[in-house]
């Protein structure tokens, strides 16, 4: 009779693990891999669009500017006070 209902417990209790304990765990662990992926996913699309946008703005930095240097006259001097 002991011997049954100390399979019976331990049953109870291996169900109570398993269901309370390993699947909520793993579970939670594929949901964490599925969000880490999405999270990679759109980072690598953000680093493209950026390097896209650094590279659209390069050719428009390259080119020489018309402005003319200024002129000696522009420039006035100080004299450091003490």
């Amino acid at each position: 009779m002991f011997k049954i209902l100390f399979w019976c417990l331990m049953i109870y209790l291996a169900y109570r693990f398993i269901f309370e304990l390993v699947v909520p765990v793993t579970k939670t662990a594929s949901q964490l891999k599925k969000k880490m992926s999405e999270m990679q996913q759109q980072q690598a699309f953000q680093q493209k669009q950026y390097a896209q946008y650094n590279a659209e703005q390069k050719p428009e930095q390259a080119k020489p500017t018309n402005s003319t240097p200024p002129k000696r006259d522009d420039y006035i001097e100080f004299e450091e006070v003490k």
